[in-house]
This record gives structure tokens, C-alpha cells and sequence, in this order.
């Protein structure tokens, strides 16, 4: 099957999403699973608990939750309701899941990256109570992972109008 420019652009972006989202939300929760062991192993056999090491690992649970959230938007692993939508005939089909995709895109663009924005802006001055960093650090992960699902919607739209899933045919070839 030959590709068209924007075939091509549409697949190698949505892989470089799935690579930096897949690997981000792994090593985030592979270094808050560490800090947590670390944590059980001051408190139980130290006797001495690092403190820092709670809030540190709350704060990587949000980050994890936004990118792997943006993860799940980008292999399209989020949780649907499927059942209405698979019985439509495709022309059917296709209006739904544009109709869906361009939901969700308002949704990431307005809520997620203006409102994550104008919350990490706000809260830029207000340190943490233990690690005395900005909490607008902390919730500079909404904006991000906003951009990353907004730009996977656009592409996710153009694959429910055209019928082509690109990272399904990466697989199969």
C-alpha cells in the first residue's frame, strides 16, 4: 500500500508519542516503586524514615497518571464504551468517532492545557511542604500531557474519517 505524506508524518508522530510516553510512564514508575521500597526500608529496618520520599513518589503518581494517560490516548487503549459504536455501519461509524475524538480534543485543549497552565502558573510560587520545590513544577504535567493527547486527537481523527489505524498496521507489516 503506498503512503501519502501525511500517512507517513501522522505514523511517525503518533510512534515517537508512543515511545516517549510509554518510556516516561515507565521509568516514572519504576523510580517511585524504588523510592516507595526505599521508604519501607528507612521506616522498618532503619527506624529512621525519609520523609522526602512520601511526597516524592505522590508527586511522581500525578505525572505517571497524566503521561500514562496521554499513552493511552495514544495506542487508543483508553476505556470506550464500544458496544453502540461497533454495531453502526462504517459511514455511521466514522461520524461517531470523529464526533468522540474532537470531544476529547476540546476537552484536552481547553481543560488540561489552558486550565493546567493557569494552574501551574499559579501555583509557581507556592513551594512544597517537604522538598520546598514549586508546586507549579508538579502540575506542569497537565499542560504536557494535554499537548501530547490534543496532538494524538488530530491524528486519531483523521484515522476514525480515513479507516487507517497506523500503529495496528505497523504491527501486521
Amino acid at each position: 500500500m503506498s503512503m501519502t505524506t501525511t500517512h507517513r508524518y501522522f505514523l511517525a508522530t503518533k510512534k515517537a508519542l508512543a515511545a516517549i510516553t510509554g518510556w516516561l510512564t515507565a521509568l516514572l514508575l519504576i523510580i517511585m516503586t524504588a523510592l516507595v521500597i526505599y521508604q519501607v526500608f528507612t521506616r522498618y529496618v532503619l527506624n529512621s524514615p525519609a520523609d522526602f520520599t512520601e511526597e516524592l513518589s505522590r508527586y511522581m503518581l500525578i505525572w505517571t497518571g497524566f503521561i500514562g494517560g496521554a499513552y493511552a490516548f495514544v495506542t487508543r487503549q483508553h476505556i470506550a464504551l464500544l458496544l453502540f459504536r461497533n454495531n453502526l455501519p462504517f459511514e455511521k461509524k466514522r461520524y461517531v468517532m470523529v464526533f468522540t475524538d474532537l470531544i476529547v480534543f476540546a476537552f484536552a485543549l481547553l481543560v488540561i492545557v489552558i486550565g493546567g497552565t493557569q494552574l501551574a502558573i499559579s501555583a509557581a510560587g507556592d513551594p512544597s511542604a517537604l522538598l520546598g520545590i514549586p508546586r507549579g513544577l508538579v502540575y506542569a504535567v497537565a499542560p504536557i500531557a494535554g499537548v501530547f493527547i490534543a496532538i494524538t486527537q488530530i491524528i486519531n481523527m483523521w484515522e476514525s474519517w480515513t479507516g487507517n489505524v497506523l500503529l495496528e498496521e505497523e504491527e501486521d507489516d
